[in-house]
């Protein structure tokens, strides 16, 4: 049964107004894409390799000159956004689990760089931020990267599974937004810049592990979070707010049995705008703002789920979710990530040993 924040929705199986055709295969376990000119695409694999993919698919070599990558578990080479600017800069953001000097303990890293005008190497190599503190850990990395209109950058950072109650506070990056200049400096307008006991990098707080995050059209930051046993949900992060994990949550411990008082409201948190029960594990998430699939499917959020295999193409009116349709529903391939391209179609990468980049064919 589904579940929405309002506690009614509905799944369908919708027909088909796209059809997925493969681009390129042969990615190992693909996470992040981004897109330079020339209809290539740049892609990270979470082993830790970063490629160009050329517009007829060809994917190839790896890109040299990544840092050093603590690639295991849920952790390695993870999103990458290339800045708004890109054919003037060819500079790319790309988070990844970076770790300590004794290699004991780890945490997210995001980095800047300069693609080499051959598209072979990074240039001018800089971690602009690593969270805080770094933790033996091989879980909830989070690593959505996202730039908003004014130029600086959103990264949502998991709470690493075992050390929930971290996101409750803001000593910590753990289980939280973070909003940075290109430059890793602090926005002076950040919601804790200048709070005693607070980190100024801090957005909001309260979260647990964010796998996906776009801009909304109306220029607001969006994010879909992992819930548990159950309820994953879908934020609109605002300054300085409290989402609430572990404290409430619409899920459950793995294996059943509640999480700390099994509240699901309390004063001072958010609620989400959305949630599922039970868990689709959501990843990339993208709105669609151009008209190549029809009235129907313009401004409708698209969302990929990990543990069923599926695109969730979300209707939303008045700020609710009132209709979600399964793409792409064979369940047979993990959805790690989707984007709408400058092409105004929607590109999907495949999270498999053989991970695929495939683009949604309007009908």
């Amino acid at each position: 049964m589904f579940l929405g924040a309002a506690g009614t929705g509905f799944f369908s199986i919708a027909s088909a107004q796209g059809t997925p055709e493969t681009i390129a295969t042969g990615l190992e376990n693909p996470w992040g894409i981004a897109f330079v000119p020339g209809g290539r695409f740049i892609v990270t694999e979470r082993p830790g390799r970063m490629r160009l993919v050329a517009a007829d698919g060809t994917v190839g070599a790896p890109i040299a000159g990544l840092p050093s990558i603590a690639a295991g578990g849920q952790g390695g080479l993870l999103d990458v956004l290339g800045d708004s600017a890109f054919e003037k800069n060819r500079t790319l953001y790309f988070c990844f689990s970076e770790a300590d000097a004794a290699g004991s303990a780890n945490s997210t890293a995001l980095a800047r760089a300069t693609l080499s005008a051959d598209g072979t190497k990074l240039e001018a190599l800089k971690v602009i931020f690593s969270q805080k503190p770094k933790v033996a850990s091989r879980n909830h990395f989070g690593c959505r990267i996202v730039e908003a209109r004014d130029g600086t950058l959103f990264l949502t950072l998991g709470e690493r599974f075992s050390r929930k109650e971290d996101a409750q506070k803001l000593d910590n990056h753990l289980g939280k937004v973070i909003r940075i200049a290109k430059d890793g400096s602090v926005p002076a307008d950040n919601p804790f810049v200048g709070k005693a006991g607070a980190l100024p990098e801090i957005w909001s707080y309260g979260h647990r592990n964010g796998q996906g995050a776009t801009l909304g059209p109306d220029g607001r930051f969006w994010m879909n979070e992992h819930g548990p046993q159950g309820g994953d949900e879908i934020n609109i992060p605002l300054a300085g707010r409290n989402y609430g994990w572990p404290v409430i949550t619409y899920g459950e411990n793995y294996g059943g049995g509640k999480i700390g008082d099994g509240i699901t409201a309390k004063d001072g948190m958010e609620q989400p705008l959305h949630y599922w029960v039970p868990s689709i594990a959501p990843s990339g998430m993208a709105f669609l703002t151009s008209d190549r699939y029809g009235a129907a499917w313009k401004g409708n959020l698209f969302i990929g789920s990990l543990k069923f295999g599926y695109l969730d193409r979300i209707e939303l009116k008045g700020g609710k979710v009132v209709a979600e349709h399964k793409l792409l529903a064979d369940g047979r391939a993990r959805i790690r990530d989707v984007k709408q391209g400058p092409d105004g179609l929607l590109y999907v990468l495949t999270d498999e040993a053989d991970g695929k980049l495939l683009r949604l064919k309007p009908n």
